[in-house]
């Protein structure tokens, strides 16, 4: 069974840098038809720029909290490519939080930002998948694939808000994994440990020590580069895991083997 996803067309959201530039310059690269989302219009033109023009490139700017835009982005996939077949849920962020603080309304931005816009646009580009497939009877008719944490399994003080929101992403890759199985759409997660995101490459700058402790609580004793999640994202969403669906996949280091709690999980 075939790894490739040429000819493909896919969105991956929150490709303005980081895993899901890594993730969108990847796909192109593997001659797939991508169509790269962010808030960030200044990164996704520089990336747009970067990468050899042919046509396979593409990118949509806009708030993707607002329905509105999400529908803007599938209009212009379609626009682009005619299609969708593969959605990578790649835009996450990753705030602290004060669990005993009464006003503290993290939980409600981390859930807004890793859950609730990966349901919806899963659920708008699950029903383009379904209308675009009327009459074909069998083989892949789509694959999403949601950025995870292995923080959905750990346990950290200061990221109640966030470890929450992973573990709501994960149940629903399953759930959704069951409702679109009938439709021949697969539904999978990644769930990862460190890796050299924008967001830590932030944190690291504030504290030199985090990345000690990192190191030190993964077996493989460092931390990942975006590029090595990259062809497990592609594994999930081409035919060569056509019978898999509804699994949260660990790419870690090994680091969720180990049990302290209060180990980094970012």
């Amino acid at each position: 069974m075939s790894f490739s996803i040429e000819g493909k067309t896919a969105i991956v959201t929150g490709a303005a840098n980081g895993v899901g530039q890594a993730i969108a310059r990847h796909f192109a690269n593997q001659g797939a038809n991508v169509m790269l989302a962010d808030m960030d219009e200044a990164s996704l033109t520089k990336e747009c720029e970067r990468v050899e023009e042919d046509g396979n490139i593409k990118y949509f700017a806009g708030d993707l909290r607002e329905r509105l835009t999400m529908a803007n982005l599938l209009s212009a996939t379609l626009d682009a490519y005619d299609r969708v077949d593969i959605l990578v849920n790649g835009s996450r962020q990753v705030l602290s939080s004060d669990p005993l603080d009464p006003e503290d309304e993290t939980l409600e931005v981390m859930l807004q930002q890793n859950l609730t816009n990966a349901f919806r646009l899963s659920q708008m580009v699950a029903k383009r998948m379904i209308k675009q497939s009327e009459g074909q009877t069998e083989g892949q008719v789509g694959a999403i694939v949601n950025l995870s944490s292995i923080a959905a399994r750990r346990t950290h003080p200061n990221l109640l808000a966030y470890s929450v929101s992973c573990a709501a992403l994960d149940q629903m890759t399953r759930s959704m994994a069951v409702a679109l199985a009938p439709n021949r759409i697969r539904v999978n997660a990644l769930a990862f440990g460190s890796v050299m995101s924008a967001s830590l490459k932030d944190v690291l700058k504030d504290n030199r020590d985090y990345r000690g402790l990192i190191e030190a609580h993964t077996p493989l004793g460092r931390i990942a580069a975006p590029r090595e999640l990259t062809e497990t994202v592609q594994f999930l969403a081409s035919d060569a895991a056509g019978f898999i669906t509804g699994q949260v996949m660990t790419v870690d280091g090994g680091r969720t083997l180990l049990d302290p709690v209060a180990a980094p999980v970012h």
